[in-house]
């Protein structure tokens, strides 16, 4: 893969930080385009927006310190977020809960937000998933010798995050195939949408259910002792059970709204 895009002197400029920034922009702009669809004047989506990348990067910080403490020997290393080390559901996680905040606050409608976001946050985490694959991180595991899998397997370089020289699952480009995927279907649904929240539950159950399918083949976060799935599977599941009741609450308010 391509840790390292270019250098300008001793400076790196890493593929997976410039791939993160533009994946940024384009939920920016994703957000913007589908927040005026739901009556949102743009400084609204663009504070909304600004803060909860605030609350995501100190959710994503927190959540990858939880763990891994191993990585983390001095105090500067626990705010050193450029040297990497970063955790999704973190940042799902963080940034929902000052989204949430924020909707209280200023008394908007939690659904529209919610159908904006979920459409929003799937295609940039489509292509921070691309710089994943070129950085090495969210790895998987081994792929089992003389199996199908070896013909799509991923082999890293040494500078890596991943073990290098090993045939390992692709599960960064499978994850962003995946979540471009959601983004097309989310895309044609909104077009047709017939209740608030019907794009925010529909990302949840899929995410979460690609996700949790996705842990099996990743080689980064161990599974739990006695449940035998990892915490991201937990999570996983909970966006799944979500989504559910975030869809029968819509159909429900629907319902009630044509009587």
């Amino acid at each position: 893969m391509c840790p390292e895009l270019f250098r300008i002197g001793d400076i790196v400029i890493s593929t997976y930080g410039v791939l993160v920034a533009i994946g940024m922009i384009v939920t920016f702009y994703v957000a913007l385009y589908f927040g005026k669809k739901e009556g949102l004047e743009e400084r609204q989506v663009e504070n909304l927006f600004f803060f909860t990348i605030i609350g995501g990067l100190i959710g994503a910080r927190i959540a990858y310190i939880i763990e891994h403490p191993d990585q983390f020997k001095k105090a500067i290393d626990y705010i050193a977020i450029w040297k990497g080390g970063i955790d999704w559901f973190g940042a799902f996680i963080g940034g929902a809960l000052i989204l949430i905040f924020l909707i209280k606050k200023y008394q908007l409608n939690i659904l529209k937000i919610g159908d904006v976001a979920g459409i929003s946050i799937v295609i940039g985490h489509g292509i921070g998933r691309l710089g994943c694959t070129a950085a090495g991180c969210c790895y998987g595991k081994p792929v089992p010798e003389h199996s199908l899998w070896e013909h799509f397997s991923i082999t890293f370089p040494q500078g890596s995050a991943a073990p290098p020289g090993m045939h390992l699952y692709p599960t960064q480009p499978l994850e962003a195939i995946g979540n471009f995927l959601i983004f097309i279907f989310l895309f044609f649904v909104y077009k047709k949408k017939s209740f608030d929240g019907q794009i925010l539950s529909l990302y949840l159950v899929l995410y979460g259910f690609e996700r949790f399918l996705l842990e099996f083949l990743r080689g980064v976060t161990p599974p739990l002792p006695v449940i035998g799935i990892t915490w991201n599977q937990v999570i996983s599941l909970g966006m799944v059970l979500a989504g559910v009741l975030v869809y029968i609450y819509g159909m429900k308010k629907r319902s009630l709204s044509t009587v």
